[in-house]
């Protein structure tokens, strides 16, 4: 057979030397609902252990939220359980279109379609609407699903520097023998939680004829004033061409994504973009869960409130002690660490310090780049962070990285 004993050794060795490498990835198995406080069997094998969730999506704690649940059984009693369809066939339930109208309303946008996650979104959108007649124009750090699904177009494929918008400027200026230009940013970066600069690049598309696409899915929810995204927070509303987002994050924490935009692009998904024609569609436990989610956020900005008041103390805390951190203002806080294999050591202290906080390393950020990537909820109290930062000042003092900056750690520990 192909599988022999030749292949099994290659493959086996193949993890012997992630693992050696400090790169291999464990698992770790939750036995309690998602939320600020989680029972976690870690390594495999040993009792569950109640943790302080820090890495964690859930933005604004609606993942195990009463209503939501409660919401959650009604679709699943009344609707049933899956669809066995994708969204032409006989897919499509009337509870799918009334959800996303209410996404269309909150993010105040034409139109909006649902797929079964952002990633799918991603993975359609650009072939659904582009030619080889057309440039993509994207930020070098945008999510990996746009990357993904950048390379199933046929249009002409560029970037700029991140965040650099005289280096985007450049680029639009050197693609106007285009039909279509369209710029491509996350409006969250999901590794390093600073936000785009959306006015400027919205200044510039429009100054270029070009078409803007924003990944939103660390966003939607609790970014801006009433938390319809970066785009509300720059004071973009209605400018943007297509939104994608997730309902797997802030919005419920399940699954689900959308493209949301102009009406004649969303239309052309609904026709063409493969993962929605090939898909079944979103579980009508999904969906009204996640309607009640978009009526509990539409109604009160409080969560998000919240979650702002927390991730400002939290950054402050983790400075006052002395870690170094990436700039931002969103609820993603990252604690560099730069080397893999401190990144883990520094988690699994921290887990028998009782937080639950994951390192991240290569592939999941370039070599060098080590971190805990660090995530607030609206479900942490202030007793949760208070915990939780003396936590950090002792496993940091442990490995005496308190007060140093990257080229320090990496002289210590290397790159």
């Amino acid at each position: 057979m192909a599988y022999n004993e030749a292949a099994r050794q290659h493959f086996a060795s193949e993890l012997t030397a992630t693992r050696e490498a400090g790169l291999f990835k464990d698992e770790r198995y939750i036995h309690s609902a998602q939320g600020a406080e989680i029972e976690v069997e870690f390594p495999a094998g040993s009792p569950p252990k109640k943790v302080i969730n820090m890495c964690a999506n859930n933005y604004l704690g609606l993942s195990s939220h009463p209503e939501v649940i409660g919401a959650a059984h009604e679709g699943l009693e009344e609707r049933g359980y899956g669809m066995s369809s994708v969204r032409f066939i006989c897919g499509t339930q009337d509870i799918h279109r009334e959800l996303e109208e209410s996404i269309t309303a909150f993010l105040e946008t034409e139109d909006t379609v649902l797929f079964p996650s952002c990633m799918d979104a991603n993975a359609g959108v650009f072939e659904a609407i582009l030619g080889d007649e057309d440039v993509i124009i994207a930020d070098r750090l945008v999510h990996a699903s746009i990357i993904d699904g950048i390379r199933l177009c046929s249009a002409h494929q560029d970037s700029f520097k991140h965040s650099d918008m005289k280096h985007l400027e450049r680029k639009l200026e050197l693609h106007q023998d285009k039909r279509f230009r369209l710029i491509v940013t996350d409006g969250v970066f999901s590794m390093d939680g600073d936000l785009a600069k959306l006015d400027e690049i919205v200044d510039l598309a429009e100054r270029y004829d070009a078409m803007i696409m924003l990944d939103d899915s660390h966003a939607t929810g609790f970014i801006g004033k009433t938390g319809k995204g970066v785009h509300e927070h720059f004071g973009v509303l209605g400018r943007m061409d297509i939104i994608t987002t997730t309902l797997g994050k802030a919005m419920g924490g399940a699954s689900g994504g959308c493209v949301s935009g102009r009406k004649e692009l969303v239309e052309l998904c609904r026709q063409r973009a493969r993962p929605y024609l090939f898909s079944n569609a979103m579980p009508p436990v999904i969906v009204a869960a996640a309607q009640r989610v978009v009526d509990l956020i539409s109604q009160t900005t409080e969560r998000r409130d919240k979650l702002e008041w927390n991730a400002g103390y939290w950054r402050q805390g983790l400075s006052d002690i002395g870690f170094d951190l990436r700039p931002g203002e969103s609820p993603i806080v990252p604690v560099m660490l730069y080397n893999a294999k401190l990144s883990q050591d520094v988690s699994r202290d921290l887990f028998d310090e009782g937080i639950y906080a994951v390192g991240f390393f290569f592939p999941v950020v370039p070599k060098g780049q080590a971190r805990i990537r660090t995530q607030l909820s609206a479900a942490h109290d202030k007793e949760h962070l208070d915990f939780a930062l003396e936590a950090f000042r002792k496993v940091g003092e442990k490995h005496q990285i308190l007060g140093l900056k990257k080229k320090d750690i990496i002289a210590r520990f290397g790159a």
